[in-house]
């Protein structure tokens, strides 16, 4: 099951990180590669990217990377479409006819519901949150204060592909077990 994965279109992403150095400063000659992993996964997933150099699957409604300010470790947050919990499955005496709808689905894709569809109808779409600390094994050393373009976007690359392997591992086997499940939403 493809979990995360890159789009086949990484010049999109190298020609991004080239035009806006900037968006690294921050996190370049850093001791610690999070800070750089976290500025190249910004890069590659929307809004600043959109659509995003890495893609992801259809539950999948958001998935970021910050620095934990604990002990400085890196910090994965997915957010994932979920099924009903069973305790609102095993009967719907709650639903009262009033026409509940779950997530919407446009061309197989999650999506939040538009304006005219709240106002006509109740929504109750359930998530799950997923907040867990990454290895930093295989991720580049941040590159120093300077660096040219062309090897900024190859090492915020690199990082990318590390994340998108971690996250992977992480999160699918929960898709999986959703996707298995083939609850009613």
């Amino acid at each position: 099951m493809k979990t995360f994965w890159l789009d086949r279109d990484r010049d999109r992403y190298t020609a991004r990180v080239e035009a806006h150095p900037n968006g690294f400063a921050y996190a370049l000659g850093d001791i610690a590669p999070v800070a750089f992993a976290c500025a190249a996964w910004t890069f590659a997933t929307p809004p600043v990217l959109d659509p995003g150099y890495v893609r992801w699957h259809r539950r999948v409604l958001a998935a970021t990377c910050r620095r934990n300010p604990f002990d400085g470790g890196l910090m994965a947050r997915v957010e994932l479409v979920s099924p009903l919990p069973a305790e609102l499955t095993t009967t719907r005496a709650w639903w009262r006819d009033r026409g509940w709808r779950g997530w919407p689905e446009l061309f197989g894709q999650f999506v939040q519901p538009g304006d005219r569809d709240l106002a006509r109808y109740p929504h109750l779409r359930t998530t799950l949150l997923i907040e867990a600390p990454l290895p930093l094994d295989g991720l580049p050393a941040a590159p120093e204060p300077g660096t040219a373009g062309g090897a900024l976007a190859v090492a915020a690359a690199r990082a990318v592909a590390v994340l998108v392997r971690d996250l992977s591992d992480l999160v699918g086997p929960v898709l999986q077990q959703l996707d298995s499940d083939r609850a009613t939403m």
